[in-house]
C-alpha cells in the first residue's frame, strides 16, 4: 500500500465554508485537527474559540446577516451554537456543505488532516494516496478556487535530520513549466544515458530548444530554491 502523500493548500478565505464563515464572523483564527471526511463527501469539523472571541447572540454568525469574507457577501454559520465549553473556551461543530474545499476533498475521499481558518485565509492539510489523486485533487480544487496554493508536499517515509528536510512548493511552477518538467522526467531526460535529448522533446512539446531550455531551467531553479532554502 502506498504511504501516501500529505499536502498543505491554502486559499483566500472560500465564502462557502461554515468554519471560515465563523472565523470572519468572530475575527479569530480557528485551529483544528478533529476534521473528518465521510464517504458520502460531508465534513464535520469541531474547534475551540475562545470566549472573547465567540460571535455574541445576534452577531453576523447567528443572526442571519451576511457577514464579509475576502470582499464578498456570504451567508451566516446558522447553527454555530457551541456543543459544550472547556475550560474558557466553547467546542463548535459544524459541517461543510456546498462550494467548500472540505466537499471537494470528501468526494475524493481525502482525508482531512488539519484545518486552520483566519479571517482572511483557510489552510488546508489533507492526505492524497497516490501523486495521480493529487493532481487530480489539486486540478478540482484550483478549478473551483482559483486563490488556492500549494505550501507543502510531504512523502513519507522522511530520512535525516529535521534540518536536511526540505518542503518543495511545486506550486511556484507554471503550467508550462510543469510540462516541460515532467515531460523530460517521464522521457528520461534526467538519466544516464539519456533517454530523450532537448531536441526531441522540444519537438514533443510543439516548441523551440531554447524555449524548452529556458523553461527547464525556470522550473529547476525554483525547486532548487527550496532545496537549498533560499526562500
Amino acid at each position: 500500500m502506498s504511504s501516501g502523500i500529505r499536502a498543505t493548500v491554502t486559499f483566500d478565505t472560500p465564502a462557502g465554508c461554515s468554519v471560515a464563515r465563523f472565523s470572519a464572523a468572530a475575527d479569530a483564527e480557528i485551529d483544528s485537527v478533529a476534521t473528518s471526511v465521510a464517504t458520502s463527501g460531508a465534513a464535520v469539523t469541531e474547534f475551540l474559540v475562545d470566549d472573547a472571541s465567540r460571535p455574541e447572540s445576534g452577531a453576523d454568525a447567528v443572526d442571519g446577516s451576511p457577514s464579509q469574507c475576502s470582499g464578498e457577501q456570504v451567508e451566516p454559520v446558522a447553527d454555530a451554537e457551541p456543543v459544550f465549553s472547556y475550560g474558557s473556551a466553547d467546542v463548535y461543530r459544524v459541517e461543510h456543505a456546498g462550494d467548500c474545499p472540505c466537499t471537494c476533498l470528501g468526494q475524493f475521499d481525502c482525508p482531512i488532516h488539519r484545518f486552520l481558518a483566519s479571517p482572511t485565509e483557510l489552510t488546508v492539510v489533507f492526505h492524497a494516496e497516490t501523486f495521480e489523486q493529487l493532481q487530480d485533487v489539486t486540478a478540482a480544487l484550483r478549478e473551483r478556487f482559483p486563490s488556492m496554493d500549494v505550501q507543502q508536499l510531504l512523502q513519507p517515509p522522511l530520512s535525516g535530520s529535521p534540518e536536511d528536510r526540505r518542503f518543495v512548493n511545486c506550486g511556484k511552477l507554471t503550467d508550462r513549466q510543469q510540462e516541460v518538467l515532467r515531460t523530460a522526467y517521464d522521457r528520461g531526460y534526467f538519466e544516464r544515458p539519456r533517454g530523450a535529448n532537448a531536441t526531441e522533446l522540444a519537438a514533443e512539446l510543439g516548441i523551440s530548444q531554447s524555449t524548452f531550455a529556458e523553461h527547464l531551467t525556470a522550473a529547476q531553479r525554483k525547486l532548487f530554491g527550496d532545496v537549498f532554502d533560499d526562500g
